[in-house]
This record gives C-alpha cells, sequence and structure tokens, in this order.
C-alpha cells in the first residue's frame, strides 16, 4: 500500500463521513487506506463504520477503551498499525482539508525529505481558522518558544506545532517516542534527525464538534517541551541564576559603599553579561557554534540585546523602587527572572541561529572541478 492516513479522533461523529468522503476523492488513484485512532466516547465510532460502507478508500478503526498519550499516543498507534510506511497524520475536525494531502504526497515524491510539513506560516499557508486573536496569539507565541528550544532540529520548520504532516515511519524511532498530548511532531522532530520539506496550507475553520484546547493541554505541552528540551533550557537558567547572583552581589557591594542603586546596577549588569556569554559559549550553545556567525558577531549580538534589554529593565526597576517601595535588591531579583525567558528566546533564534551556506567562492569551484576532472572515467 502507498499511503495511511491516519485520523486520530476523540468525539467528532459530525465531521466523520465528510471527512472520508474527500478524503476518497482527493485521493482518487492512489492505493491508500483511512485509519482512524479513536478515542471517543460518542458514536464516533459507528459513524466511521457507516462512512466505510460507501468509502472510495479502505476505512479501518482502532478503538482505544484505555488511551495513553492523547492524541499524540494515538498517532503512533495509527502508525504501527499502517499498512503503509508512509503516514499522513491529520485531524479528524475538518480544519486540515483533505485536498492537501495530495499536495504532500507529492513533495514526499520528490525524495529529499523524511517529512513533509502541512505549515500554516509556510508561502500561501495562513492561520485564520484558529478562533480568535487569543489562540492566535498563543500559537505564535508557541511556535516561538519552541523554535528557540530546538533552533538546529527546526531550523526547516516554520509551524512544528502543527498536526498535519506527512512521515515515512522507516525513519521514525517509535520506540523512543513520549508522545503526551497534542504535540506529535514536535516529539517526532525532536527525538530524529529527520530531512524537512514545508508546504503551505489554509487552515480552516472548525465546522462540527468543539475543539479540545484547553489550559490543561497547555500545561502538558509545557511538560512536553520541558521533557525534551530540559538539558539545554536547564544549563541556561543555572548560568542565569548565578549570573543573577553575581548581579545581585555586586550591586550590594556597590550600594554597600555608597554608590547610587542605579548605577550599581548598570555596573553588575555589564559585568554579569560578559560573564553569562562566556559561560553559554562553553555550556549551553557550543552544539551551536559551528553553525552559527562568528565568535565577535555573535558577542556582539549577546552585548547589544542584553544592554538593551537592561536599558529597559533598569527604569522599570526605578519604578519598582521609587513608586511600589520595593527594595531594590529584590526588585533587581524580580526583573531578572522575567528576562529569563527573553534572553533566551533570543539567543537560541538570533545570537545562535545558524547560517545559510552561501554560494562557493571561485576557488572553491575550481577545486571542486579540477578534482571531478581527474577522477572522470577513462578509455583503455
Amino acid at each position: 500500500m502507498q499511503l495511511t492516513v491516519v485520523v486520530p479522533t476523540r468525539d467528532e461523529a459530525d465531521n466523520i463521513a465528510d471527512l472520508v468522503h474527500r478524503l476518497g476523492v482527493a485521493l482518487e488513484g492512489v492505493d491508500a487506506e483511512i485509519l482512524f485512532v479513536d478515542d471517543s466516547t460518542d458514536d464516533t465510532v459507528a459513524a466511521i463504520h457507516r462512512a466505510a460502507t460507501t468509502s472510495a478508500l479502505p476505512v479501518r478503526v482502532i478503538h482505544r477503551d484505555r488511551p495513553t498519550g492523547g492524541l499524540g499516543g494515538a498517532v503512533v498507534a495509527g502508525m504501527r498499525a499502517a499498512h503503509a510506511n508512509v503516514c499522513v497524520v491529520m485531524d479528524g475536525d475538518l480544519q486540515h482539508p483533505p485536498e492537501v494531502v495530495p499536495e504532500l504526497l507529492e513533495r514526499f515524491a520528490e525524495g529529499d525529505a523524511d517529512v513533509v510539513v502541512a505549515s500554516r506560516y509556510a508561502g500561501g499557508g495562513d492561520s485564520e481558522g484558529l478562533d480568535g486573536a487569543t489562540r492566535t496569539l498563543v500559537s505564535r507565541v508557541s511556535t516561538m518558544l519552541t523554535k528557540a528550544m530546538f533552533p538546529i532540529r527546526l531550523s526547516g520548520c516554520s509551524d512544528p506545532m502543527t498536526g498535519f504532516f506527512l512521515v515515512d515511519r522507516r525513519r521514525v524511532p517509535l520506540d523512543a517516542l513520549r508522545p503526551r498530548g497534542f504535540k506529535i511532531l514536535l516529539e517526532i522532530l525532536a527525538r530524529a534527525d529527520l530531512r524537512i520539506a514545508e508546504i503551505g496550507f489554509r487552515f480552516a475553520g472548525r465546522t462540527g464538534g468543539r475543539s479540545k484546547a484547553s489550559m490543561q493541554q497547555g500545561m502538558r505541552f509545557l511538560g512536553q517541551l520541558a521533557g525534551l528540551r530540559f538539558g539545554k533550557m536547564s544549563v541556561f537558567a543555572v548560568i542565569g541564576a548565578f549570573g543573577a547572583v553575581a548581579n545581585l552581589a555586586i550591586m550590594w557591594a556597590l550600594t554597600s559603599v555608597g554608590m547610587s542603586y542605579v548605577w550599581a546596577a548598570i555596573l553588575a549588569a555589564e559585568a554579569t553579561i560578559i560573564g553569562n556569554f562566556l559561560l553559554q559559549e562553553r555550556f549551553v550553545f557550543a552544539d551551536m557554534r559551528e553553525r552559527a556567525s562568528g565568535g565577535w558577531v555573535r558577542f556582539a549580538k549577546s552585548f547589544t540585546f542584553n544592554n538593551a534589554e537592561a536599558a529597559l529593565r533598569i527604569p522599570v526597576l526605578a519604578l519598582m523602587v521609587e513608586t511600589w517601595h520595593i527594595s531594590s535588591v529584590l526588585a533587581a531579583g524580580i526583573t531578572l527572572a522575567v528576562a529569563f525567558v527573553v534572553r533566551f528566546v533570543f539567543h537560541s533564534l538570533v545570537v545562535y541561529a545558524p547560517q545559510r551556506p552561501g554560494p562557493p567562492s571561485r576557488s572553491r569551484r575550481f577545486i571542486e572541478e579540477l578534482d571531478a576532472e581527474m577522477v572522470r572515467p577513462g578509455e583503455l
């Protein structure tokens, strides 16, 4: 079989018939199957069986009485049970248009990718189907934070939070996956070094059922993110905490000898900015330096950003001390804690961002052409 479409469902009975019909039309002539992995408590399974009787494609369903791993666990179960090695994963709520599936398959057929992501943020894509400005903002911020925590693995993916993608399961270590909640693509990309391609798609509005997004799912996502990237961010946090302690110690020492707390905060910030950069180079971002810009450029970016952040933080510090009458040392500690996340995101996405390779130099091209000529087969 050429393709298995894996559809995790939970209480999506209203959308099943339309989804199956549209997939049958979109995949006409493709040797494909539809595999539902269902965690529903309504009559979704009955709706799947009814749709299967008129479907142009074979339809199977796995109902999990005791679902583990949430939607991600359902996807992994579907990939294990698929009859094809090439799997398309999509939601059952019709916000992932079935008509896009042939585009994913066509892009995969080019042979240079292990996973093809249907992205809301790639060329031609949009996220207009998200419910309101708040959910749109949450999606954007979550994507930015995720890419900051995995800047190398996700450098070729503009939408690691999407649930719509094609993957060759032979390239995925299924036993190593630890799915929890919605973001299975993030789990796959973080645990496997895959070649990524993208196509843009328009995220449609929901036509039936109800959204499963909730505060609980948000907390699961944060837990998943921490579990996947705890190492790098924890070291960044330790260095940041060390820098914060050093910052406060320097500030306390300077204010103790009569210096104004504002000037003390400025000098403490400059000293810890330099110290933190050196420690981060060695212990946090060492694996990213080779693909990033040069050392002095990295330092300039880091130093400039941290000074800009400090320039904003110092007035806030003064406001907290002068208006709210908070201890200057306590106020500095609060502002440093808030700055931690902002600093991590900037350093991951900007300071240590992988550089796009430029065109080879003339001397490099000459050497490559000479080498090719030297090993060209001759005639006897």
